[in-house]
């Protein structure tokens, strides 16, 4: 029998983990109840292949006879950044001033979340673009795919080009044009 998708309501809360390996993870709201499940390819259709812990999220979603899951996403807002730079290249940076950089489209080449790091390749250039795990969680990834789309704002690094803030493309379009 189908689930009846009728009861679905939107709901605000925090990721509480997202194993991208697994498929899935968990939202808890901001009203109470019981953890929100929320799979892989729900964060596929909003054009993400993972969500870093701890962001803020806006679902709809709708009880089932296995538990509540999220059908939709409507928002994610990344995590708070720290006030410390997260790599010694970035110690410098204005992140106020970063944000009226231009994104990059950009795909992602290769990225291993064990060795923390991983490249990508801007739309029209061979050179590779540093992706460090960190940049990814601070913009609210926790995970990269092999040929998924990004939108990057990048620097000239002490060791090349680095990329400073990620987000999926498809989340990246309205912004650029």
């Amino acid at each position: 029998m189908a689930d009846d998708l009728s009861g679905m309501r939107q709901v605000r809360g925090l990721v509480k983990w997202f194993d991208p390996a697994k498929g899935y993870g968990f939202v808890v709201s901001d009203d109470g109840g019981p953890d929100i499940l929320l799979h892989v390819n729900v964060l596929r259709n909003f054009g993400q292949s993972s969500v870093a812990d701890g962001a803020e999220i806006v679902i709809m979603s709708h009880s089932t006879d296995r538990g509540v899951q999220a059908v939709e996403v409507i928002s994610i807002v990344a995590p708070e950044r720290e006030d410390t730079p997260v790599l010694a290249d970035f110690a410098e940076l204005d992140f106020d001033e970063l944000r009226s950089e231009p994104l990059e489209a950009a795909r992602v080449k290769w990225f291993d979340k064990g060795k923390g790091f991983g490249f990508a390749n801007v739309f029209g250039s061979n050179d590779d673009v540093f992706l460090h795990v960190e940049v990814l969680r601070q913009s609210g990834l926790a995970d990269l795919q092999p040929g998924e789309a990004l939108a990057m704002r990048v620097i000239d690094g002490n060791r090349g080009r680095m990329a400073v803030e990620v987000m999926a493309w498809e989340s990246a379009v309205p912004t650029v044009a």
